[in-house]
C-alpha cells in the first residue's frame, strides 16, 4: 500500500456488452454499510465510509472491481449502534435486508467472476448478510466461485487491539469509539468535530434489554471512549485491515479449491499417505 496508485476499477464504468469478458475469472468487491447515528461527533455515513474505503483498498490489492456500496443497512440496537433513541439512522428490516441481499448476491452470482468479497462496515447487518448467502448458496447460484465476507473488524488480530488499544471493549462497543473516530480523522477529517465523548460503561455483548435506559448504556449514542483517536492510529489500523483482507483471499485458507479455482488444487497424496 505504498507509493500513488491508479483508483480501484469500477465495475459500473464497463459496458453491458464488455462486462461479461472483464470480470471473467477476476475478482468483485462490494462494500455493504448503513446510515447510523455515531454520535455529535461522526457523521452518519461513517458505516457507509468505512466500508467503501476498505473495500477500494482492498480492490487495489487484488486489482478487482469494485462495484458501488450498498447503503442502506439493518436497525441500530441499544447494545451495539446506540439504537433509535438518537435521530438519523435510515434502515430496513431484517427479512428485507436478507430478500435484498439474496436478489442481489444472486444477480451477482450470473457474472463470470472467480470471486466475490463483501466488506461489511455495519455491525447489525452481518447475520443478515450471511444468511442471505447461504440462502443463495443453496440454489447453488455460487456454485464455481469464491465468496469472502466479513465485517472488517473481524480481520483485526487480537495482537493489534492489545497493542494499540489496551482499554479495548469488544467490537459490539466500538460503536463511533476510538478505531472509527481514528479512521473518519484518516479519510475524512472535515467530516470529524472537534469533540470527543467518553462512555466509560460499554454494554455486554449478546444482550437485549427492555425497556432499555438508553442514558445508561450509552453517552449520546457512544457506547465506549474516543480517548487517544487519531488519524495516525486510523491510518494504522486501515492498512492492517486490508493487508489481513488481501493475505486472506490470496491465502484460500478453509477454501474446497477442487470445486472454485484451478490454480488452488493442492497436490494429490503421494503413496504411502506422504506429499511430494
Amino acid at each position: 500500500m505504498s507509493g500513488r496508485r491508479r483508483a480501484a476499477r469500477r465495475l459500473t464504468d464497463l459496458t453491458s456488452t464488455g462486462v461479461r469478458n472483464a470480470v471473467r475469472g477476476r475478482t468483485l468487491v462490494w462494500p455493504i454499510g448503513a446510515i447510523e447515528q455515531h454520535g455529535p461527533h461522526l457523521p452518519l455515513s461513517v458505516d457507509l465510509d468505512l466500508a467503501v474505503a476498505f473495500a477500494e483498498e482492498i480492490a487495489r490489492e487484488l486489482d478487482a472491481f469494485v462495484l458501488p456500496a450498498q447503503t442502506i443497512g439493518a436497525r441500530s440496537l441499544p447494545q451495539s449502534g446506540g439504537g433509535l433513541f438518537f435521530p438519523g439512522t435510515v434502515y430496513v428490516g431484517g427479512d428485507t435486508l436478507i430478500r435484498f441481499l439474496h436478489e442481489a448476491l444472486a444477480s451477482l452470482g450470473e457474472l463470470p467472476a472467480a470471486r466475490l468479497v463483501i466488506v461489511n462496515g455495519h455491525y447489525e447487518n452481518e447475520p443478515f448478510l450471511f444468511e442471505a448467502l447461504d440462502q443463495v448458496r443453496r440454489r447453488g447460484l455460487l456454485d464455481g466461485k469464491e465468496v469472502f465476507a466479513f465485517s472488517w473488524w473481524s480481520l483485526v488480530r487480537e495482537t493489534w487491539t492489545d497493542a494499540e488499544l489496551p482499554a479495548f471493549p469488544g467490537w459490539h462497543a466500538e460503536h463511533a469509539g476510538v478505531t472509527e473516530t481514528s479512521l473518519m480523522l484518516h479519510l475524512h477529517p472535515d467530516l470529524v468535530t472537534e469533540e470527543r465523548p467518553e462512555h466509560d460503561a460499554p454494554p455486554r455483548a449478546g444482550v437485549y434489554l427492555h425497556p432499555v435506559d438508553v442514558e445508561q448504556i450509552s453517552d449520546r449514542g457512544i457506547l465506549s471512549s474516543t480517548a487517544g483517536a487519531s488519524a495516525a492510529l486510523g491510518e494504522k489500523l486501515l492498512r492492517h485491515v486490508v493487508d489481513e483482507a488481501a493475505n486472506l483471499v490470496n491465502d484460500g485458507k478453509g477454501l474446497l479449491p477442487a470445486r472454485t479455482r484451478q490454480d488452488r488444487h493442492r497436490p494429490a497424496p503421494q503413496p504411502g499417505g506422504t506429499q511430494p
